[in-house]
């Protein structure tokens, strides 16, 4: 594997010895002598050693975002592993033929391919449509088990290294296993996770789906080994080393959403590493009217009670950097309470955290102009203020609109919060949508999670999920 500097990443020695310095988000990590004589040897930008320990350091360095891993491991055509596709499938069977379709379409040895489709009490053809297809049928032995069962069935009907899970409403690309599958040639890899694209477009809820899906994990690779952060592939597209997924126990039974968490998070906790890969794709059909897609996001949020109760040390993160901090209550209490001189409260409490980073850099030996320092943790305050926004929406959205109907200034104060996230959320994401149509689908996705959630929560006697584990900085991030 090779690795390259990510965009605004260079080497810059300094008095206290070189280090990698970031400049969005404006950041500074000290390398040690020999890492530092790796990255200066680097030719044409890339980055490599055969030393295990330097191959680690450098997986290390993407994880944190400074570099870029250059492309899939690459395995010989006669190492590449058996793989089990296994589908799951209840009452889809237009959908079932379109899957088999794409996956018999997948470039991929065709000797070390084996497709198992588990039926999970269907009344319709899709029973049919697979003995047509010619794969191996399974009954999941019941109807209504729940995808995770069927899944569970379909392991014990399979013989692959690789056990390879695809929804049958998905279709695969033709690179589907070829960009995912060399990914297992570390041996450390418990899982591996691909791109979700949308299938359709021609609706606009298809095509708030295709940017905002939480199915889709974004343009970026990301890997995570132990460490009680929430990272987790979804099973929609998902690749699990046999041996990893039975000694995890597989899916947990019983649960009908939430499954693909419950089982990232167990193979990590076993020392498993998980892979996201925005290559090997699948197109998925996303529920494209209202009714369906907001009783989903409802589903979805319910979840989180169970998994709460299951993982207990695992809990959403809030990063609160005292400062900055300090400078966004300052900025909300300008509106909630009429008085917008706070501004300027906010404003000295931003320049006064520039200036602490600003000393720290410059005991180091980097020289950055101040100004440079004050737009970078500028920005840093305008990222802090969408994520407290986003997370106050999406878990106390029915609050704040309750003390908005009670209080004028609340009302205010909680319209800004939607709109930053909302705001945000279309800047970054693109959808091919007008915004006021997005944000009617942002608010009514967030609101119906949130009462999941509540629900959720409710039923499993526990409210830990609305407790995040709370830090002045970010944690190192696992891997």
């Amino acid at each position: 594997m090779t690795y390259r500097f990510r965009p605004g990443v260079r080497l810059v020695p300094a008095r206290a010895g070189e280090y990698l310095l970031s400049e969005r988000p404006l950041r500074a990590v000290r390398l040690s002598e020999g890492l530092a004589g790796l990255l200066r040897r680097t030719e044409d930008g890339e980055i490599e050693t055969e030393d295990p320990a330097g191959q680690r350091t450098l997986e290390a360095l993407a994880v944190r975002g400074l570099l870029e891993r250059r492309g899939s491991p690459l395995v010989p055509e006669e190492e590449l592993p058996s793989v089990s596709v296994v589908i799951p499938v209840r009452d889809r069977a237009a959908e079932l033929r379109r899957c088999l379709e794409g996956v018999w379409g997948v470039d991929y040895p065709r000797d070390r391919l084996e497709v198992v489709v588990v039926d999970d009490g269907s009344i319709d053809e899709s029973s049919s449509v697979a003995r047509e297809a010619g794969v191996d049928l399974v009954p999941s032995g019941g109807m209504g088990l729940g995808p995770g069962v069927a899944r569970n069935r379909g392991v014990a009907a399979a013989s692959g290294e690789v056990l390879a899970f695809i929804d049958s409403d998905c279709v695969p690309s033709p690179r589907w296993l070829r960009e995912l599958v060399p990914w297992f040639a570390d041996l450390e890899v418990a899982a591996v996770g691909g791109l979700v694209e949308g299938l359709q477009s021609a609706r606009r809820l298809d095509r708030y789906e295709a940017a905002m899906s939480s199915l889709s994990l974004g343009a970026r690779e990301r890997s995570a080994g132990e460490g009680d952060d929430t990272f987790y592939l979804p099973s929609c597209n998902l690749l699990v080393r046999r041996e990893a997924f039975r000694a995890a126990g597989g899916f947990r039974a019983g649960m009908h959403v939430g499954e693909d968490v419950d089982l990232s998070w167990r193979l990590r906790d076993r020392g498993g590493k998980l892979v996201y890969c925005p290559r090997g794709a699948v197109r998925h059909e996303h529920r494209s009217r209202l009714w369906p897609f907001l009783k989903r996001r409802f589903q979805y949020g319910t979840s989180e009670g169970a998994l709460q109760t299951f993982h207990p040390r695992r809990r959403k993160r809030l990063v609160l950097p005292p400062l900055l901090t300090a400078a966004l209550g300052l900025a909300a209490l300008a509106p909630l309470l009429g008085a917008w001189s706070l501004l300027a409260a906010t404003a000295l409490a931003l320049v006064w955290d520039a200036a602490g980073f600003h000393r720290r850099l410059s005991r180091a030996g980097l020289a950055l102009r101040f100004p440079t320092v004050v737009a970078a943790r500028a920005r840093a305050l305008g990222s802090l203020a969408y994520y407290v926004a986003y997370h106050l929406v999406r878990y106390y959205g029915w609050p704040l609109l309750g003390a908005a109907l009670a209080w004028a200034r609340l009302g205010f104060l909680a319209a800004l919060l939607a709109a930053l996230a909302a705001g945000v959320d279309w800047t970054v994401r693109r959808p091919r949508l007008s915004f006021p149509a997005f944000a009617v689908f942002y608010l009514a996705e967030h609101l119906s999670y949130g009462l999941g959630v509540f629900w959720g929560c409710w039923r499993q006697g526990t409210f830990d999920s609305y407790r995040p584990a709370v830090h002045g900085r970010a944690p190192a991030p696992a891997g």
